[in-house]
């Protein structure tokens, strides 16, 4: 495979391969403009990597200070557990919905992925 005729930014060669049967990678490729602005659009909407990192680190200290509640022998942090019960649910709650959007990232990102073999030339 040949490498890419593209020019980045930086003034040098594009290092990357180029697609079969053409000049450019994906990157630099005049035919995958609209798909790269497309994509570029969504960079940091979605909250990346560090947002289902966050929301589960929420929950889990949510769920600890809970659990320490129902444990205390301080009247103050006391904690019903009925009410603890309920509340657990509601995080359990959480957790599914944390699971599903990042089984929804990880389909997004496996058909990119897929595109991105076809555009290559490779197969699947």
């Amino acid at each position: 495979m040949s490498r890419c005729s593209g020019i980045p930014a930086d003034g040098g060669r594009c290092r990357a391969q180029a697609i079969s049967d053409n000049d450019w990678c994906f990157n630099h490729h005049p035919d995958y403009e609209e798909q790269r602005r497309q994509r570029a659009a969504k960079g940091g909407k979605r909250g990346g990597r560090g947002r289902p990192t966050s929301e589960l680190s929420e929950i889990k200290q949510g769920v600890r200070d809970l659990i320490a509640g129902v444990l205390s022998d301080d009247a103050e942090r006391r904690v019903d557990r009925g009410r603890a019960a309920v509340a657990l649910q509601g995080y359990n709650t959480l957790l599914r919905a944390v699971e599903i959007g990042q089984r929804g990232d990880l389909e997004e990102l496996a058909r990119d992925v897929e595109e991105l073999k076809r555009g290559y030339g490779a197969t699947a």
